[in-house]
């Protein structure tokens, strides 16, 4: 399985829901950062993606965006190639 990599906070019901929808694809285990009270990560998270929100979702190094983003990669087939580390397209 890919190497998930996932910017979220606690609080966050958007970050919950990817974590589901990565759950329900396989993936039991992702490195996680979380930035509550850490500004200074979300920071290092804006300068990596030129966004503040999270979460936001990196596959094998690859960002694929937010939890919209990583529900419409999984709508048009791209999710599971990429999670089993095949190039998606």
């Amino acid at each position: 399985m890919a190497h998930v990599k996932i910017y979220s906070s606690d609080y966050c019901p958007y970050c919950h829901r990817a974590k589901a929808l990565l759950r329900a694809r396989g993936v039991t285990e992702w490195e996680e950062i979380n930035v509550d009270g850490r500004p200074e990560i979300r920071q290092e998270m804006a300068r990596l993606v030129g966004r503040t929100s999270v979460p936001q979702i990196f596959i094998e190094g690859r960002h694929v965006g937010g939890c919209d983003d990583l529900h419409a990669l999984d709508a048009c087939g791209g999710l599971e190639p990429l999670l089993r580390g095949a190039a998606a397209g």
